[in-house]
């Protein structure tokens, strides 16, 4: 009986938590957005004119802004505009090194040959002869590859259970073992620390074929 309650009861457990933890992170996120609202003036705020208020406001409030952002840098006035504060941004030093290099990210993340992680490897990491799983996140190019024998790949090694923090690698080619995992098994393995596999280690082949990496082609087809 005890074992049965037991059983029962991390069944429970295991249904309800990652549910709780969604909706909680959900809540959280709602709740910044709303806050959001607080910039537009008194008398245009919505709640002005509605007789309550209605929660996610400031999703829908920051996506529409957004895409007005979007139709507006798309257009030549709009696209001067935003070539003459980048010319203003430029001019000042510190400024200047962050704006680009989040320029570049979100370039590479969203943009339409997006770099984004599309491909799993195993490397020998921090040592030989223990593994850890990396995504390809390109090929080296420049002086980088100049100054090496073989093909280097950019690796991106990500930490346990917080996959948004990690290593920045470039490692050769020929030292990288492709997987046939997706991103989405990848990041359940780490971020589980290695509980939840899988379905290849669970008897459910996933087959996919592996792209080569070959010197010249777009970032857009290596990974």
């Amino acid at each position: 009986m005890k074992k049965a309650i037991k059983g029962i009861f991390l069944t429970g457990i295991a249904a309800t938590v990652p549910i709780g933890v969604t909706i909680y992170v959900l809540v959280i996120i709602v709740g910044m957005m709303d806050n959001l609202i607080s910039f537009i003036p008194p008398r245009f705020h919505p709640d002005r004119f509605l007789p309550f208020h209605v929660p996610g406001l400031g999703i829908l409030f920051t996506v529409l802004f957004i895409f007005i952002v979007g139709l507006i840098t798309r257009s030549y006035l709009g696209n001067r505009f935003v070539a003459l504060g980048e010319w203003f941004v430029n001019q000042i030093p510190f400024v200047r090194s962050i704006y680009k290099a989040v320029k570049k990210f979100i370039e590479a993340l969203f943009g339409d040959r997006s770099m984004s992680f599309r491909r799993v490897v195993l490397i020998e990491y921090p040592r030989t002869g223990l593994y850890c799983i990396a995504f390809v996140t390109g090929v080296a190019r420049g002086e980088v590859q100049q100054k090496t024998s073989g093909m280097v790949l950019n690796l991106f090694v990500p930490t346990t259970p917080n996959p948004t923090s990690g290593f920045y690698l470039m490692v050769p080619e020929s030292d990288v073992v492709n997987l046939n995992m997706t991103v989405e098994d990848a990041f359940t393995l780490i971020i589980s620390g290695g509980m939840i596999s899988p379905p290849e280690a669970m008897g459910v082949p996933r087959v996919r074929k592996q792209p080569s990496v070959k010197e010249g082609e777009n970032h857009g087809n290596l990974v």
